[in-house]
């Protein structure tokens, strides 16, 4: 999600669920012009949150997210062939009721904004898009999609969006849906019965490295606090706490999940900030392929790694890496103490010849050359369940 100009405060956009925000005592920001929580001093606050989600589950209101629907102006194929042209995975992969992560690229091969694309129907597709970036993504598919048979609709407003977060999620919204629940694998969804809601959208994706799902609900008022409600209610039993801002971004930062604006930008390719995986070149053409081309023919000059914080200090976003001679190597891109493995990690720029596992450089901390350490990445991996735990 991309930070935006901060616009007069009379101005900023509120969720559905502002007021229920509010009424919960949330601290509240700007988030990219939008008013949103941060945390809950209620559930114990940042750290108590982020806790929550690796221990149990949380819920967080992500209505702020854009959705844009692409399907078939007529004629069979208009909406996945413009889907290929815009997007680097190949959504032609996709069954219907699967997602996948993926990116719009610019000409350059550098990020208009990473998405998630579910197939909707055989020629039907709903990207979701960061809230920071919502105009700016859409005109962009609405300008690169003309040429294509297809209709693109905004629906970013239609929906109340509520990611349920953590190892206990599935057995809270079982008890709200008629949906079985273990049947939906990652990164698919379905429509179904939430809270008496038809036709509302399951889908088994999130932003914390943690199982967990995230529902799509009509997005009045009355529906939205009934439903965020309930979700609480039936989530007693496991301790479940709302979450704010600040614990998801230290969730995906564990979990080494990208931050528009930070990981990726439009300054930044595929290749750099490692995410080749989901850039199915050999799909065919799409936009930024031919450039993406070159940057790898040319080699890379600087790539993605995880760090940790040897000496004392916390590594933020913008401080500068240097080598020991103290000569600028790199930039962090996004910085901040680890509540679950208690100790300071960062993500950060660097050439290649610095990236390896092991390799000692610092970070500059208010005039401090402080050391650090190249580190595996994901610092946090979600531990596999047991045969027994599978049973259950």
């Amino acid at each position: 999600m991309e930070s935006a100009a901060t616009p007069h405060k009379s101005e900023l956009r509120k969720t559905p669920l502002n007021g229920l925000h509010r009424r919960l005592g949330a601290k509240m920001v700007n988030f990219g012009g939008w008013d949103m929580p941060v945390e809950y001093p209620s559930s114990g606050g940042l750290i108590a949150e982020h806790r929550a989600v690796r221990g149990s589950v949380g819920v967080f209101d992500v209505s702020h997210m854009g959705d844009i629907r692409i399907r078939s102006g007529g004629k069979p194929g208009g909406a996945l062939a413009a889907v290929q042209h815009i997007s680097m995975n190949d959504a032609s992969k996709l069954a219907i009721g699967q997602a996948h992560y993926s990116a719009m690229l610019y000409p350059q091969g550098t990020f208009v904004d990473d998405v998630i694309v579910h197939r909707l129907s055989e020629d039907g597709f709903l990207l979701v898009i960061n809230a920071g970036t919502r105009e700016k993504d859409i005109n962009w598919v609405r300008e690169n999609t003309k040429s294509f048979d297809c209709v693109v609709e905004e629906l970013s407003d239609a929906y109340t969006q509520l990611a349920i977060q953590g190892p206990q999620a599935v057995n809270l919204l079982q008890q709200l849906t008629d949906a079985e629940l273990s049947t939906i694998k990652n990164y698919w969804f379905m429509p179904a019965t939430v809270c008496g809601l038809k036709n509302t959208l399951i889908a088994r994706t999130g932003y914390t490295g943690e199982d967990g799902f995230e529902i799509y609900v009509p997005s009045d008022v009355a529906t939205s606090e009934k439903v965020w409600n309930q979700v609480m209610e039936a989530g007693r039993e496991f301790a479940v706490v709302p979450c704010g801002l600040g614990c998801r971004n230290t969730l995906r930062l564990e979990s080494k999940m990208a931050l528009y604006g930070h990981e990726i930008s439009e300054k930044i390719n595929v290749w750099e900030a490692a995410l080749d995986r989901y850039c199915k070149m050999e799909k065919g053409d799409f936009l930024g392929r031919a450039a993406l081309e070159q940057a790898r023919a040319a080699g890379l000059r600087r790539t993605l790694v995880g760090i940790e914080m040897i000496d004392r200090g916390i590594a933020r976003d913008e401080y500068c890496c240097c080598n020991e001679a103290g000569d600028a190597i790199g930039v962090v891109t996004s910085g901040s103490p680890s509540p679950t493995l208690g100790k300071n990690i960062a993500l950060a720029y660097v050439p290649p010849a610095y990236s390896t596992v092991g390799t000692v450089l610092y970070v500059e901390i208010r005039g401090r050359k402080c050391k650090a350490l190249v580190v595996p990445t994901p610092f946090y991996k979600r531990p596999k369940k047991t045969a027994l735990q599978q049973v259950s």
